[in-house]
């Protein structure tokens, strides 16, 4: 596929990284206690939103392959499924929006080590092989929420291939970025150049924000951000329902999942939030009219890892219906981490 540079459009123009403009404040959400309880490992890495559950990963070590679930407060940690066999290292983990032919919050799940995503039944009760053969590792997973990419699933590897997967399973290539893709999320709303619900990827190594068009043409929107781990979007209706499971939610590697209430992040409606893997800074990209403006937002606890924004969308309705999507984001992408640095 394609690939250019944009930089000519997208001046970029980066805060001074000194104090912060807006302090986010996390609060742990699933304590290394229970983690350690049930599974004998608290090095989290996946998390996603189920409807009436979250579902994580954990890393290297005790069931490393088996995925964990909680109740919607963080606790009830408990064994969700049955080992994956072959999946090691890093677990993606992504739930489907019961559109396009996709089960209604059924897990998925991917490995670093296999060019493989699971389906797992909603309950837990079933698993299997939903695609197999891409090209790399599984680095993150995304639904489409706003049908620019037919509402399909799309997959990132640790080898740059970017492929959309119908709901039959069957991949097609969308793009080659070159280097390790792990953060994804597709924009609410027009995000400077580019057009409402496009897909952006995240390549923490170089620390290059890239949007993806559906016809596979890649663009370099945002250079300069330093071990970009995960993108997400902040939802346009973020925080509208009240309800305390709306926020912003986060693996902490290697201690436990952190959250941030809705209302730390309504100041950032629409724009991008960026956190890095290297300083663990999380930061707002904003377009002001003429070029991309990057500020510090304040610091992770700990290693970032994959982080999902809930919305009221998602947690009134599992199906919404369709006019509803313009103004929802899961925030998925992002999303995962480079297992190599990391001591074993």
């Amino acid at each position: 596929m394609p690939f250019k540079s944009f930089a000519g459009a997208c001046a970029l123009a980066i805060s001074a990284l000194g104090a912060p403009a807006h302090a986010i404040t996390f609060t742990t959400f699933v304590s290394g206690s229970d983690l350690s309880a049930t599974l004998a490992n608290t090095s989290t890495i996946g998390f996603a939103y189920a409807g009436d559950k979250f579902v994580g990963s954990v890393y290297f070590g005790a069931n490393n392959n088996q995925l964990y679930s909680t109740n919607l407060s963080g606790g009830n940690v408990q064994k969700f499924g049955t080992p994956m066999a072959g999946f090691s290292g890093e677990i993606y983990v992504s739930s489907s929006l019961g559109i396009a032919g996709y089960g209604p919050r059924d897990v998925f799940a991917g490995s670093e080590a296999l060019g493989t995503v699971m389906r797992i039944a909603h309950d837990g009760s079933s698993q299997g092989a939903f695609v197999s053969g891409l090209t790399g590792g599984v680095r993150s997973i995304a639904f489409d929420p706003y049908g620019l990419y037919g509402n399909q699933m799309i997959v990132a590897t640790n080898q740059g291939r970017i492929y959309t997967v119908s709901n039959t399973g069957v991949a097609t290539q969308l793009a080659n970025v070159g280097q390790d893709a792990e953060g994804l999320s597709f924009a609410p709303q027009a995000f400077g150049p580019y057009a409402a619900g496009t897909l952006f990827v995240a390549s923490e190594g170089s620390g290059v924000l890239r949007a993806i068009t559906p016809g596979g043409v890649v663009t370099t929107a945002v250079t300069g951000l330093p071990g970009a781990e995960m993108v997400s979007f902040v939802p346009l209706n973020l925080g509208s329902s009240g309800n305390p499971v709306e926020g912003f939610y986060a693996a902490a590697f290697p201690n436990n999942i952190q959250k941030a209430a809705a209302s730390e992040f309504v100041p950032f409606i629409g724009d991008a939030i960026i956190t890095g893997e290297f300083n663990h800074l999380v930061s707002q990209v904003h377009w002001n009219g003429a070029s991309f403006v990057v500020t510090t937002l304040g610091t992770f606890p700990a290693q970032p890892e994959d982080g999902i924004f809930v919305t009221a969308d998602i947690i009134g309705n599992p199906v919404p219906e369709p006019g509803s999507w313009a103004l929802m984001l899961v925030g998925l992408g992002g999303l995962a981490a480079v297992a190599r640095r990391r001591v074993r």
